[in-house]
């Protein structure tokens, strides 16, 4: 297979990738990676087992190309492998843990480690993001568990180590995982300026309006371009309940006006909605009124926190944001949050994030 500075250099050649210092200098620490795990596993009485090499912890801005040079590099490994979304994969391991004590487990996690580094050689992982106690209690000792069995691990985030979990309950119980990540893998922050993702958004509309196919489709073509359709269903934890986002990706999620506004959201949903995300696709909002007075009255909340947090917003609505809730109570109320939806379709809008 080719080597990792290859492939980047035969893209860049090709005019698919251009050239960031930023994203070459983190291409030894994949190929060094890749290398490794190409190396036959030689163990046995006789031979001395073949030493893994040091997993990986990118961390940086959001856009700076940490997720397409993941791809890349899962493609070019060529083992047992699996990339998953941090959060995703932390779910199944609860599952697993709640079985295994049904099971009558002494100690649940030690099955439920052993049944994934039976599956894998290496472990990718999108966005790690620890928000949630029950994940700060038991990643610890599930990356010790994994390492110690041979697993090596790469993952991304936005995040540097020190700052996972911050200001989290019992944050000390959770400050040991820190140090293993310092001590068992790579740590490499991607400090390049350029935010490829907002680049792509430069000078495009990001309101569309009516509700039609075509303007549908404009929609499904910005999805594609940011996420390559790699969306999966994501949870946020909000006060010990689950948050649902039916497509994220890499800081960008897509939902429905009703996904967002029809369900029983408050202040604390959109705001940690805001944090998780830096672009927002929100679809089909309807025209506002005295029909859908409480929808529209949690659509007003959801724009304040995403503009308060500089977040990035693509619409498709029944009509532009001055004429969305032009009758009924509360119309008055949305001219402001109408100001704040032009503002925020304005070129630069979010970059300062």
């Amino acid at each position: 297979m080719k080597s990792m500075r290859e492939t980047y250099d035969t893209r860049v050649a090709k005019g698919t990738l251009a050239r960031d210092a930023a994203q070459e200098a983190v291409l030894p620490e994949f190929e060094r990676i890749r290398a490794g795990l190409a190396e036959p596993r030689r163990q046995g009485l006789l031979r001395r087992k073949t030493p893994l090499p040091k997993g990986l912890y990118l961390w940086g801005g959001v856009g700076r190309g940490k997720s397409m040079l993941m791809d890349m590099f899962i493609e070019s490994v060529d083992v047992p492998k699996r990339r998953v979304h941090f959060h995703a994969f932390m779910q199944e391991m609860h599952a697993g843990l709640h079985a295994a004590r049904a099971r009558g487990e002494a100690d649940a996690l030690v099955p439920v480690a052993a049944e994934v580094a039976k599956s894998v050689r290496l472990l990718a992982f999108d966005e790690m993001q620890i928000t949630d106690i029950t994940d700060a209690m038991i990643v610890g000792r599930l990356f010790t568990a994994l390492l110690d069995a041979g697993v090596v691990v790469v993952t991304t985030s936005n995040r540097a180590p020190d700052n996972l979990y911050e200001n989290g309950l019992n944050r000390q119980l959770f400050l040991p995982f820190i140090a293993l990540v310092k001590e068992r893998m790579v740590v490499h922050e991607m400090a390049g300026p350029t935010d490829y993702r907002q680049n792509r958004l430069t000078g495009a509309r990001t309101w569309f309006t009516p509700l039609n196919a075509a303007n549908q489709a404009e929609i499904e073509a910005v999805w594609q371009d940011l996420t390559a359709g790699q969306g999966a269903r994501h949870e946020i934890t909000v006060n010990k309940r689950a948050v649902e986002i039916p497509a994220f990706h890499n800081g960008v999620a897509r939902a429905s006006f009703f996904d967002l506004c029809g369900r029983p959201l408050g202040p604390a949903d959109y705001l940690a909605l805001a944090e998780a995300v830096r672009l927002l696709i929100v679809e089909n909002v309807p025209q506002l009124g005295r029909n859908n007075f409480n929808e529209a009255k949690r659509f007003v909340t959801l724009i304040d926190a995403l503009y308060e947090a500089r977040v990035r917003l693509v619409v498709s609505a029944a009509a532009d944001p001055e004429y969305l809730y032009v009758e009924g109570e509360g119309s008055f109320e949305f001219e402001r949050t109408a100001s704040r939806l032009r503002e925020m379709q304005s070129e630069g809008w979010g970059e300062e994030r």
